[in-house]
């Protein structure tokens, strides 16, 4: 284990800062120029790879399948100009509650 000490923050700077770069260098505005959907598409196979890792692989493919699905998530989040401070508001508005309370009051109770 490393004691570099990196955050989900220092990760959506970097998506942010390679948005800004050419395709030719930067994997994450190759994956932005292609639009939405495709992110979206991409984040949906590593979330599969990631749950196919948790339930029959080792612990550090688990590891490095949760950081691929966290990397395309903030890809995705950020094709759509949301930011994880938007996804932290949302997180925290629904502390004032039970998860299940608050899971009950969402349309459709899902």
């Amino acid at each position: 284990m490393t004691d570099m000490t990196f955050t989900l923050n220092d990760l959506e700077k970097r998506v942010h800062d390679r948005a800004t770069e050419s395709a030719d260098v930067s994997y994450t505005r190759k994956l932005l120029d292609k639009g939405v959907a495709q992110c979206a598409k991409k984040f949906g196979e590593e979330a599969i790879e990631t749950v196919l890792a948790a339930t029959g692989e080792t612990r550090e493919r688990l590891i490095s399948e949760t950081a691929d699905v966290l990397y395309h998530l903030l890809v995705v989040l950020k094709s759509r100009d949301v930011t994880l401070a938007d996804v932290e508001a949302e997180l925290a508005s629904r502390t004032a509650r039970s998860g299940i309370e608050e899971k009950a009051s969402r349309k459709g109770g899902n």
